[in-house]
């Protein structure tokens, strides 16, 4: 504990603990909720009558895992998927709304399934893509969610990436790559041949959203001959741009919606420093703005609805609190509270995530996150910098158990969507390139100078934690600016740069090639020298801080070797390094007593090393 926080000190449990209940969704015909809960600390499935008094009904049974997710397949069947400890090689379970029929719909070994469509007005099916026949590419099926009969509908042909099906569950779309390049496929019927229509590099991007209601074009996101990602009209047939529905200067725009009863455009989503809407649709923005407001003072979202679309589910966020569920029936102009999802959590004790933004040295501009201690005054205070995972991914503005827990504990917490980061536009996104430990590590630290030039960070008492590729950064910090930091917490992070493109799951490969571009190539010499000299595992003789790693032992992504020769070398070498490794998990802790001991480590970790010099 530090000296420096007034507040009262919240169990570190209620931060990590599984929530009470959460996952919400309605039944197509509005009758039953579904929802996960815990039994024996595992996320399951329950569901409930609604208006009733009936008692609620647990229909899944894992005691070993998490579910990942779930959905309804019709008014009377869910299914769900889940892996086994943590190899994401996700199977996908059908079960009845009485607990019965509960089977494994895709039981191979060492395959993967996804969820191409969930054939909304078929009761009886769903399509899925497997990689049972070749590890590296996924084939459709037609898949009998009640028996688990299945067809093949397409095979594979060695490049395809993905599949799309029209508003009638036809396949009709198809997407390759040879590594570097994109193509567009298109047929205009299951009987055509599939024909190329669009060939991009892969830095150039149509993602088609879902077709047109006539079955005729599709709305995609698009960056073609534009640096933002803007949702467009798009002549699929003919590979052409027809209009522009909606763009933003700063930032790309990728989510679009719509009414599937009403058959209408209802909202454009997208993110700047928070979640923003473009509606389309009057209803829709009238529904938006009943609901904020009797809520208005939190973020609102509708997860769920009935296919009357006269019912809705709706949950509530902020950077303070995980929020609540609601039903609103339109027909009545109703809104009752379900439920709160982490009841214990009290918003008004928690700490607010502010926007902030700096330069970069090369003049760049870095934005972020900053959020400080409450009741803290902002100097000289310990810091935690967080950089996000991925890297092409970014943070956002919501709630972050990790950011409340250090919050809690006294410590400044930065997060920073260094160059790489989505969100902001094909050249910042492309400023990343052969930039691991390089660049990208300069924004990192170039945010630690900015809060210390702020007068906010204690220079002496700033550490550095970080996930996958976070945990990279983490380590690349610690390697390449030792001075910045006094201790530092790698989580499922990459070690070295040649092992981790050896270590790739096999679905990954098709893009590889991309990779290489994005990464480097450890077959070109001045790639490879790059890739030595930012892999910090060849550099531990300049590590001072103390380090704590975590590692899932199955994990597919960023492989238990990442993290075993990084202590291995650090051992040798007589640095101080804790390291936990968890046989059950994969690319990170799902299972809530591996969280409690990871986070347990963590808070003693950081109150030794950054605890305050008199």
């Amino acid at each position: 504990m530090l000296t420096e926080t007034p507040t009262k000190l919240i169990p570190l449990k209620d931060f990590f603990k599984n929530p009470e209940k959460t996952g919400y969704k309605l039944s197509p015909n509005g009758e039953y909720l579904a929802y996960l809960a815990p039994y024996e600390s595992r996320m399951n499935i329950h569901v409930q009558k609604m208006g009733s008094n009936e008692p609620v009904i647990r229909v899944t049974n894992s005691t070993d895992r998490d579910l990942a997710g779930f959905f309804w397949a019709s008014d009377d069947r869910i299914l769900y998927v889940r892996d086994f400890g943590g190899d994401e090689n996700f199977h996908v379970f059908g079960v009845n709304l009485d607990g019965e029929n509960d089977v494994d719909l895709t039981p191979f070994e060492n395959t993967r399934a996804q969820i191409i469509d969930d054939l909304e007005d078929d009761d009886d099916h769903i399509i899925v893509g497997l990689n049972k026949r070749n590890p590296q590419i996924f084939d459709p099926y037609r898949l009998n969610i009640n028996t688990g009969k299945m067809e093949m509908i397409a095979e594979n042909p060695g490049n395809i990436t993905g599949w799309m099906t029209d508003h009638d569950g036809k396949m009709r779309v198809a997407f390759t790559t040879d590594g570097v390049n994109t193509s567009l496929l298109y047929r205009n019927t299951e009987k055509d041949q599939f024909r190329t229509v669009l060939q991009t590099n892969f830095k150039e991007t149509v993602s088609p959203l879902f077709f047109t209601f006539d079955n005729k074009y599709v709305y995609a996101s698009s960056n073609l001959n534009r640096d933002k990602s803007a949702i467009v009209k798009f002549d699929i047939a003919n590979g052409k741009e027809l209009e522009v529905l909606y763009e933003h200067p700063e930032v790309d725009v990728s989510g679009l919606s719509y009414s599937r009863k009403r058959k209408e455009l209802t909202h454009i989503a997208y993110t700047d420093w928070k979640r923003q809407y473009h509606f389309l649709d009057a209803e829709r923005k009238a529904l938006q703005e009943r609901l904020e407001k009797e809520l208005g003072q939190y973020e609102v979202v509708i997860t769920s609805s009935n296919k009357a679309e006269d019912n809705f589910l709706v949950r509530t966020y902020s950077d303070r609190s995980l929020g609540a569920y609601y039903y609103y029936d339109k027909s009545k102009n109703k809104l009752e509270k379900i439920t709160d999802v982490s009841p214990w959590l009290n918003e008004e004790a928690l700490a607010e995530m502010k926007p902030i933004s700096y330069t970069s040295r090369d003049g760049l501009t870095i934005n972020g996150y900053l959020t400080l201690p409450k009741g803290v005054k902002a100097e000289k205070l310990p810091v935690v910098i967080n950089p996000h995972g991925g890297p092409w991914a970014r943070d956002s503005w919501t709630f972050n158990p990790e950011v409340q827990f250090l919050a809690n504990r006294g410590y400044a917490v930065l997060q920073m969507n260094f160059r790489g980061s989505t969100g902001y536009g094909r050249e910042f996104w492309e400023a990343s390139f052969n930039e691991w430990g390089l660049k990208m590590q300069d924004d990192v630290s170039d945010g630690v100078q900015w809060l210390i030039h702020e007068g906010i960070a204690d220079p002496d008492r700033v550490a550095i934690y970080g996930g996958s590729y976070g945990g990279y950064t983490t380590l690349a910090g610690i390697t390449f600016t030792p001075e910045l930091y006094a201790c530092a917490v790698d989580y499922v992070g990459v070690s070295n740069l040649f092992t981790f493109m050896k270590t790739i799951p096999p679905y990954w490969k098709p893009y590889l090639e991309m990779l290489k571009e994005m990464v480097g190539d450890p077959n070109n010499s001045i790639d490879k020298k790059r890739l030595e000299a930012t892999s910090p595992v060849f550099h531990v003789d300049k590590i001072k801080a103390p380090l704590l790693i975590a590692q899932g032992a199955k994990d597919p992504r960023v492989v238990q070797a990442e993290s075993d020769q990084m202590v291995e070398a650090l051992r040798k070498r007589g640095i101080d390094v804790e390291y936990i490794l968890k046989e059950n998990e994969g690319h990170g802790f799902r299972n809530e007593e591996n969280r409690f001991e990871f986070y347990t480590a963590m808070e003693k970790f950081l109150a030794k090393h950054l605890k305050e010099v008199n």
